[in-house]
Parts: C-alpha cells; structure tokens; sequence
C-alpha cells in the first residue's frame, strides 16, 4: 500500500526526487499516466498498471478506446537515478499543470502528482461532511 504525502520541487531539466518510500512500493521502474478525473498523474507500479490496463478493458469499447488513447499515448515508464529524481516529460508536466512545487502522494494503489496549489485546492474542498456522506455505508 502506497501512502504519505511528499513536497518537493521539479528541476528545469523536468526532474523530481521521488520519495524513498513511494519507490519501495512501486519497484525500480514504473508508469507514469495522465489521471482520469483529477489535474494530476498518477503513478503505478509495472504490476498496477497492468491491472489498471485490465479495468480499462472492462468498460465498453466505445468509452475504452479514447480513454486509452489518453492514457496510454502519454505513459512513459520511470526508473529513479542515483539519486532518487525521476524525468517528467513536457507532456505530462503540461497535463497536471505541473509548476516548480508539487506534491507526491501515495493513493493505495498508486501514487499520484499534482501541483501544490492544485492539491491543497482539491485538500479543501474534502470537508468532514463529503467524508461522513461518501462512508456511510462503510459503517466505519
């Protein structure tokens, strides 16, 4: 399970440290996506990504077929240097409107970017009330 919440900074060159214990969880290389419903990335390891490829197959053909092409077109696999930084591409940056502060989160089953502004927004915008409605049924 992939969990915390990291700030860091993207470099000129596109680069950013990704947090040790989000690459424990996702192994030495990994995917990189556009997310689907957030302005972020979402980042899987090579397992997780297959099985989010497989959900993907799931839906109607008609609705799989674009989604795929978003998401697939701009995948790029990730594998950390020395140092821990992976590449962002342009592309990807450009997607989640990446500037030079963001946050790196682990989501369970993925990790995710954004933008620092973006997710202290989307942070607000989850009140105790959107929580105690969307866990209801949990009986938690």
């Amino acid at each position: 399970m992939l969990f915390g919440e990291y700030q860091h900074s993207i470099d000129a060159k596109g680069r950013v440290n990704f947090p040790s214990k989000l690459r424990e969880g996702l192994g030495t290389t990994f995917m990189i996506c556009k997310g689907l419903s957030d302005p972020c990335l979402f980042v899987y390891s090579m397992e997780g990504f297959e099985e989010f490829r497989k959900k993907l197959d799931e839906l109607p053909m008609e609705q799989s077929k674009k989604i795929k092409r978003v998401v697939f077109a701009g995948a790029c696999e990730a594998e950390p240097d020395k140092q821990g930084r992976i590449v962002i591409p342009a592309s990807l940056r450009a997607y989640a409107n990446l500037s030079k502060d963001v946050m790196v989160i682990g989501a369970s089953d993925r990790a995710e970017i954004w933008d620092k502004d973006q997710w202290e927004k989307c942070c607000e915008e989850i009140t105790p009330e959107f929580i105690a409605q969307a866990t209801k049924h949990l009986n938690i």
